[in-house]
Order: C-alpha cells, then sequence, then structure tokens
C-alpha cells in the first residue's frame, strides 16, 4: 500500500530501479564522475531531456553523502553509449510531444485527445508552463504509439459512454496521473525510510501534513529530506508557485490515499531512527542508526525493551499500527487546497 496511486481509462491501477549515490567533486576524473551538464552534453541531451532519463530511470547518478547536486558515472556514460542505436534510441526514450503533436500522431483531434488524457487513457509524464502561466501537459511519444496499438477503438468512432459520463462530470486525471509517476519514480530511487516518507509528503499541503505528522521536528526533517521538484529553469516566482501547487493532492481521494501512504512510512521511519532535535539528539527508537540509502526491515521491540527516546522524558509510545495509523488518519476528513 505504500506504492502511489495512479488511474487509467478509469481504471485505478497500483503501480519501481534504486541506485546509491556518492562524491564527485567538480571535475572530470573525482571518482569517476561529471557533472550533470557535461553528461547530458556528452549523451546528446537536452537538459530537460537528461532530467527527464533520470526520472524514468535510463540514466543513474550520484550525489555525494552531504547532498549536492548530482553527478554522473564515466562508466555509466559509456554504457549508455555502447547501446544499439545510441544516440537515437536514448533520445527516442524521452522523446516527448504536447496536445497538438500527441493529437497529430495517433490521427484524432486535439479536443479527443485532451479527452482521452484526462479520463486517464494516457498520463502525462512532465509539464511546462506557457507566457500565460497555463498549464502545457507533456506525454511520452513511447507510450502514446503503444495506447494507440493497444486501444484502437477509442481512436475512432463515437466515444464511449463511459468516457462521455466521466468528461461530462469535469474529470479531470491529468495532475493525478502525473502526481503518482513521479511518487513512484522517486521511491525506487530510494530505500533510506526518512527520505521516502518525505516523497510521499510532498503531496500534502501543510495542513494535510501537521495533521498526519504532529511532531515539527519530523516535520523539519521531512521538509529537508524533500526531493528536489525538478521542475528545470523558471522565469519568476509566480510560476514556480504555480508549478509547486501541482505537486499537491487536490482530491478528497487521493487526499486520504497519501495520508495513509505516509503514515506508513513515517511508521517505518520512526522505527529505523528518530528525526534530528535540538542538541544533536536523533538517536534511534531501539535499533541501530542506518545509513541512508540502505533498506531496513521494521523492527518492533518488546514492551519495556525500549529506552527513553533522545530529547524526551519518557520512552516512546509504541501503540499497535492500526491504531496509530487510524489515529492519525481520523484526525480531520480530508479536504482540497483553497482554490
Amino acid at each position: 500500500m505504500t506504492a502511489s496511486q495512479a488511474t487509467t481509462c478509469g481504471r485505478t491501477t497500483l503501480t519501481h530501479p534504486g541506485k546509491t549515490r556518492t562524491d564527485g567533486g567538480s571535475t572530470d576524473g573525482v571518482r569517476g564522475t561529471v557533472a550533470t551538464g557535461r553528461a547530458a552534453q556528452e549523451l546528446g541531451l537536452k537538459r530537460g531531456e537528461f532530467d527527464l532519463a533520470v526520472l524514468l530511470g535510463l540514466i543513474r547518478t550520484e550525489e555525494s553523502p552531504g547532498g549536492g547536486i548530482p553527478r554522473v558515472r564515466r562508466a555509466e556514460i559509456d554504457r549508455l553509449r555502447t547501446t544499439a542505436g545510441f544516440p537515437e534510441s536514448l533520445r527516442d526514450k524521452v522523446r516527448t510531444a504536447g496536445t497538438a503533436e500527441a493529437a497529430s500522431l495517433l490521427g484524432v483531434s486535439p479536443v479527443r485527445f485532451t479527452g482521452l488524457a484526462r479520463i486517464g487513457c494516457v498520463a502525462p509524464v512532465a509539464f511546462y508552463l506557457n507566457r500565460y502561466r497555463a498549464v502545457v501537459w507533456l506525454y511520452l511519444v513511447e507510450e502514446l504509439t503503444g495506447f494507440a496499438a493497444r486501444e484502437p477503438e477509442l481512436l475512432t468512432g463515437r466515444a464511449p459512454a463511459g468516457m462521455r459520463t466521466m468528461l461530462e462530470a469535469g474529470r479531470d486525471l491529468r495532475g493525478r496521473n502525473w502526481r503518482a509517476r513521479r511518487t513512484d519514480r522517486l521511491l525506487g530511487r530510494t530505500a533510506d525510510p526518512w527520505a521516502r516518507a518525505a516523497v510521499q509528503a510532498a503531496a500534502l499541503d501543510p495542513v494535510q501534513l501537521a495533521e498526519v505528522v504532529d511532531d515539527p521536528y519530523e516535520r523539519a526533517y521531512l521538509a529537508r529530506m524533500r526531493p528536489a521538484a525538478g521542475f528545470g529553469r523558471q522565469g519568476s516566482v509566480s510560476g514556480r508557485e504555480a508549478m509547486e501547487q501541482l505537486l499537491l493532492a487536490d482530491e478528497p481521494d487521493e487526499i486520504l490515499w497519501c495520508r495513509v501512504n505516509l503514515a506508513m512510512e513515517l511508521d517505518r521511519a520512526r522505527e529505523s531512527r528518530a528525526a534530528p532535535r535540538p542538541g544533536g539528539f536523533g538517536e534511534p527508537y531501539g535499533t541501530a542508526a542506518v545509513t541512508a540509502g540502505q533498506l531496513v526491515a521494521p523492527v518492533r521491540p518488546s514492551d519495556g525493551a525500549v529506552g527513553r527516546g533522545p530529547g524526551r522524558g519518557t520512552a516512546p509510545r509504541r501503540r499497535r499500527p492500526g491504531l496509530r495509523l487510524l489515529t492519525r488518519l481520523a484526525g480531520g476528513r480530508p479536504r482540497g487546497r483553497a482554490r
């Protein structure tokens, strides 16, 4: 239940690559890595294409243990350059199309294509804001051609009744499906419990987040572990704010789904180590600290075996996970953001 939730053609589906990262300096040859800009150039990709390839798991990146800008190993570049059909084969995997081009590829009108995208038949992989700050969704060409081969009946004739009903009701799953696939990819890139919880937390607004995570130190740690938005270079603060709004779940059932997943990931994170606190506190609850990126199995000490948590007057309470989860989720009815 920790996977994100996507909707395809009105059907709800659950939808994973992992990587370690290490330090690399600012020049080629430092621990065998190069900067991402140089890697993109050597792979014949534009920066947006490179970022998308990383998100899709096509290119493995690394970063220093203390954080910093990701880098790419020279061996990874060499591996990609020796694949069949390089560089066209790599470009084809990250080629995207907007609504007009996508409609042309499928042989339908832009209106018909938009309807298919709104009900979840095709899911956007990226987006940008045009000069009017309107969202322009982008779709993987490879996925569009695959959809056309699987569902040719949806491209011609009268739209199915179910599709018409959803569109008349104002259904639009594009933002939701983009968030779902982004969450899946980010979860697939880390095994660190707090980093995984931070991925789930990114989909909730501050009010929803505070209802699930009542400890301010834990919320601060989640904010520090939060993955980069990955929107590329934006020209204005208002544009970035508009884009960041798309990160947030905006329908009651999607919000509830995110709250449940966050609560479950948070339980695992707390069992691996405590969130840092003033004075350097942040020792784990009853188990050894874990290195970032290390997969940690849940640890459930027996009653009385848990010592006093750092910075706390008493030992952390160990309620049964089910009760703890229900208590947090019952704090408030899921609700959409103010618009």
